[in-house]
């Protein structure tokens, strides 16, 4: 008897799904933060500051991507970049949108308040109302060269702006990578190539919608 391809079709994996993955490493990241070497001042509550800092540079290296895929895309016109472009700009909003409940944490657990009108912060909620509604109606038109456009174009406006802003409570340079302690700066690259695997299942599940659809 031949045997057709629906004979040989099974179903996916619970294992292989990138979804499952995706939470499994929030829940390796969570844990993982618990045991992040405290600093001096700020004791054991750095520990969300350094959610917050992988966090928001997730967001921004998801952007990054997200722009390069949707230029490459533009100019080679090979769906398959505008798919990844599509994905990533979606995962970046993610982390982005998220990101903002880790900052106001970290806020009220370090300095004992909530400074709503710090720049930085507020140009951070901008783009997220900003980023939410573009992802939404990208999502919506469904035009695979406006997505990548717009992903580009996102990502060059955002790096613009927060170039000019105002450092009030985000002084450059970096705190952690300038500290000194060893410890401390190996913990956040940890945390943040965790966070990149997070979002690189979430990209993966994200690219398996689209193809489901």
């Amino acid at each position: 008897m031949i045997s057709t391809s629906r004979d040989t079709i099974r179903p996916m994996s619970k294992l292989k799904s990138p979804s499952l993955s995706f939470f499994v490493t929030l829940f390796v990241i969570g844990l993982v933060a618990l045991f992040g070497p405290e600093e001096q001042d700020l004791g054991s509550n750095v520990r969300i500051v350094y959610l917050h800092g992988a966090w928001v540079l997730t967001a921004e290296v998801a952007f990054a991507l997200s722009a390069l895929a949707g230029l490459v895309g533009l100019v080679a016109r090979r769906d398959v970049f505008h798919a990844w472009s599509a994905a990533l700009g979606r995962v970046g909003i993610v982390f982005w949108v998220t990101y903002l409940p880790l900052s106001m944490l970290a806020m009220q657990s370090n300095w004992n308040g909530l400074f709503l009108a710090e720049p930085r912060f507020r140009l951070a909620l901008t783009f997220a109302v900003v980023g939410v509604l573009l992802q939404l109606g990208l999502w919506i038109l469904n035009q695979k060269w406006l997505t990548s456009l717009a992903n580009l174009a996102y990502f060059i406006v955002l790096r613009i702006i927060f170039s000019t802003a105002a450092n009030i409570m985000h002084p450059p340079p970096s705190p952690i990578f300038n500290s000194g302690n060893y410890a401390i700066i190996g913990f956040f690259v940890g945390l943040n190539l965790l966070t990149w695997v997070a979002a690189y299942f979430l990209t993966r599940w994200f690219l398996q919608l689209k193809t489901d659809n």
